[in-house]
Order: structure tokens, then sequence, then C-alpha cells
């Protein structure tokens, strides 16, 4: 008996607005291609099994956020919209640097956590999409307070899990959100 693989699906965080870089990040070129192909085809490699991308990207067949301005958890939680229950594994548009072997030993890590990150990092993460988390993003997007809709908090709500990161991989998690590191990522 041969047992396949869990499927699961990759998203590309692509909805926000890029105001501390002063442009639109997910289109700046990365060893010749726009940062959002690069994603896509990171979490390819990964093993995704499908690709989502939260944000309003025609192009990229992007699911536009049903509460705008809501963060990346907005984003979570339109994607969740329109999946059903499994795996996600969620990267940000703009670490360049990300490589497949680092998210698949975040795939493989805690396999039975609602969710896992890397010591120190919120992002990229996997979050297991089923009726708790779904009930936690619900919650978490009505908080009259936006800081109350964050990552760490939706972490905190269904139990999350660090893997750890080695000091060789500490650069792929380079969060380019500004020129000075967007500079920093090419160096």
């Amino acid at each position: 008996m041969v047992i396949e693989p869990q499927r699961w699906t990759g998203v590309v965080l692509a909805g926000g607005r890029s105001s501390r870089m002063g442009r639109d990040k997910a289109l700046l070129l990365w060893q010749g291609r726009p940062l959002i192909e690069q994603q896509i085809a990171l979490l390819r490699a990964a093993g995704a099994h499908d690709v989502k991308v939260s944000g309003d990207r025609p192009g990229y067949d992007g699911i536009a956020d049903g509460a705008p301005h809501a963060g990346p958890l907005g984003g979570i939680a339109s994607i969740a919209a329109v999946c059903p229950d499994g795996e996600l594994l969620i990267v940000p548009v703009d670490m360049p640097r990300l490589q497949p072997a680092l998210l698949q030993r975040l795939r493989d890590t805690a396999a039975a956590a609602a969710s896992v990150r890397f010591a120190g990092h919120v992002l990229p993460m996997r979050l297991r999409l089923d009726d708790r988390c779904r009930a936690a993003l619900s919650e978490l997007m009505l908080a009259a307070d936006h800081r109350e809709r964050a990552l760490r908090a939706l972490q905190a709500c269904v139990g999350v899990s660090e893997a750890i990161l080695h000091a060789d991989e500490a650069s792929q998690l380079l969060d380019c959100n500004t020129e000075a590191s967007w500079r920093e990522a090419h160096a």
C-alpha cells in the first residue's frame, strides 16, 4: 500500500499597502521576476498542491481582503473563507531569501500542532485551518482594537509550537519592508 503525502495549500500574503517601502513590494524584481512570482514558485517547490494569493492581485488570482486594511490576519481570514479545512503554509511576499528546504522543515515540525512558526518570528507559519481556527479568525477580526487583529494573537488562540531556527537559516527570514532592508537582501 502506497501512502500519499499530505496535501497542503501554500498562501502568499500580498495584500498590504507597502507604505514603508513606498512602492508595491509584490512587484519588486528578485532574480529577474516579481517577488509575488518568486513566492508562488517557492511554495510549489516546497510541495504545495495549491497556492493561494492573499490580496487584490488579478494577474495572480488574488483573493481580495473581505475587510480592507486588516493586515495579514484579514488576508488569512479571506483565504480561509475560500479554502477547505487543511494545512496552510503561509509566507509573506517580502521574504525573498526563503528556501524550499526551510519551508519543508516548518511543514514537518510538530505535526499535531495547530500552528508552527520559527522561534522569534511570526512568519512564515504553518496553520491548521479547522473549526477552531475559523472561530479564532472570526473573533479576532471583530476586535475593536486593531492591535488585537494580529498573527501573534491568532497563534496564541489556536496554540503555537516553535521550530528552532539555526544560525545559518536566520538570513532567510529577512523581511524587506523598507528600501534599506531591500538593499540588505541584495548584499
